[in-house]
């Protein structure tokens, strides 16, 4: 998959958000998206999955069938999770009997039983997060997008996510991801994307910027984050000692 040139922005005569972005994501291949919050990385989440469409440039050589995980799952909706899984799964063109097989499957390894009844607009984000997650992986994707997945996810569902993305990325199919939470570091990555400055930039394009590793106290683990992003520093994952 290759973005050439890609510019976007949300009003006609609005700042640019992406300006003159070229880079490419291969069969295979993982690459970790970050960036500072209000870079725009979603944005460029979004122009990869083929929810937006770019104002300038193109993208091509996009997947056929792409999973794609919003950070927040659109869960004001009139269905129970099992409907809207069922429902989805027609979608994707299985017949009743594939549909009810593999939508089992994903509930079985999310942990989404006790909640296959619940209409999405009362499941808690995490569960309602599961759902968005399951539903992007119904059918084998060319393309997984994962902006933010592990929010609101229990430890067990957030252990998963890592597994699926070395599944994805085993059967060929391309996944890019983004997060804030540290949790890249238990990712197998191919490659690095870093949005700024409107472009993005890609591991080893830019060498007046460098990786220092700092150890501080567990406790003080989140605030050093927070701390770190707010001086527009990268934090490129947390992990024990």
């Amino acid at each position: 998959m290759l973005l050439d040139d890609v510019r976007v922005r949300y009003a006609r005569t609005g700042p640019w958000i992406l300006d003159g972005v070229s880079v490419a994501a291969h069969p295979g291949e993982a690459v970790v998206v970050g960036g500072r919050n209000g870079a725009g990385k979603s944005t460029l989440l979004n122009v990869c999955a083929g929810v937006l469409r770019p104002d300038r440039g193109a993208v091509t050589d996009r997947p056929a069938v792409v999973g794609w995980v919003p950070e927040r799952f659109p869960s004001a909706q009139p269905f129970t999770a099992r409907d809207y899984l069922l429902g989805a799964a027609r979608v994707r063109g299985l017949d009743p009997a594939a549909a009810g097989r593999v939508v089992g499957r994903w509930v079985e390894r999310l942990h989404l039983g006790a909640f296959l009844d619940v209409r999405l607009g009362r499941l808690s984000k995490g569960s309602a997060q599961k759902v968005g997650l399951a539903q992007a992986l119904l059918v084998p994707p060319g393309l997984l997008v994962l902006d933010e997945p592990w929010e609101g996810l229990d430890a067990v569902a957030r252990a998963e996510v890592p597994l699926i993305v070395g599944e994805v990325t085993a059967d060929g199919g391309i996944v890019l991801v983004s997060d804030h939470r540290g949790e890249i570091a238990r990712l197998a990555v191919a490659q690095r994307w870093t949005v700024r400055d409107r472009g993005v930039h890609a591991d080893g394009d830019d060498p007046a910027r460098c990786v220092i590793e700092i150890e501080v106290p567990a406790a003080d683990a989140a605030g050093t984050v927070s701390a770190l992003r707010a001086q527009g520093h990268d934090v490129l994952g947390v992990r024990p000692r």
